[in-house]
């Protein structure tokens, strides 16, 4: 499993707690806990760009409002919500790239 800074995966700078892990060759997982509305969504749209079509992000999210935002991002986008969990307080959403 190999494991990088977000700010390696994206050309502006990013907080440092901001981590993603590529889980395998096409899956990336973006820590974005603690960040609040809209932050999650705008770090997704960034993210997203990294990823090649037909691979998947996974966002770990803190906000409730997220339960909201990732499904109208995705469907005003295009891309596709594969899952959507809550495990206590984190909110765990799968969206592959579409376009």
């Amino acid at each position: 499993m190999a494991v990088g800074v977000i700010g390696a995966l994206l050309p502006s700078r990013v907080d440092s707690e901001m981590l993603a892990r590529t889980m395998t060759s096409n899956e990336t997982v973006l820590d974005l806990r603690g960040l609040r509305c809209p932050q999650p969504v705008l770090r997704a749209k960034k993210a997203l760009r990294t990823i090649p079509v037909g691979g998947t992000l996974v966002l770990e999210c803190t906000d409730p409002l997220t339960a909201i935002d990732v499904p109208a991002f995705t469907n005003q986008t295009g891309h596709t919500l594969s899952a959507q969990t809550r495990d206590g307080k984190l909110y765990i959403f799968k969206i592959v790239k579409r376009r």
